[in-house]
């Protein structure tokens, strides 16, 4: 692979240790592909049975987004198939480890019958170092909790169920 310190218009400059980050997070968590979007620009890392490939792109246009791609089975099949047609179901937003609680040893952030209100944390993923808080977008109660601490969590997969 390549960069281009030079780019002329219409060519795309790669962060090689950008690239870098995002193959050890595939081999860290045990992923299989890994995407980052950055305005127009999109890198998507794939491990194939040969080992990790890179692939650059621009990215698609906001109508034209590819379904995501199907979430590992949880361990209890029959929450999370409920869970998918669930209008109160949480889903990750970004590909991550799910974090329960706001440090090791605290106390989580909610538990299966706790009241929420619009805005409350429910959980945190941490991404390529940062932390994500991912809030309640309604008032409810947690019907379940669908990942469990320190877990890895792919894009649009279900986290929780608020009611």
């Amino acid at each position: 692979m390549t960069t281009n310190k030079g780019a002329a218009a219409g060519t795309m400059n790669v962060d090689v240790d950008l690239v870098r980050q995002l193959a050890e997070m595939l081999d860290e968590a045990n992923l299989t592909e890994i995407e980052v979007e950055d305005g127009d620009r999109c890198i998507r890392v794939a491990r194939s049975a040969s080992g990790a490939a890179v692939m650059a792109a621009p990215a698609p246009a906001p109508a034209a987004t590819p379904a995501p791609a199907a979430a590992p089975a949880p361990v209890e099949a029959a929450p999370a198939a409920s869970a998918e047609n669930n209008p109160g179901t949480v889903k990750s937003p970004m590909v991550g480890t799910v974090y329960l609680a706001p440090e090791p040893g605290a106390a989580p952030f909610i538990k299966v019958g706790d009241s929420v209100s619009q805005g409350d944390t429910l959980l945190i993923i941490e991404a390529m170092k940062v932390m994500n808080p991912i809030v309640a977008e309604k008032s409810g109660t947690v019907t379940a909790l669908l990942v469990e601490d320190a877990e890895p969590v792919e894009f649009n997969q279900p986290l929780a169920t608020v009611e």
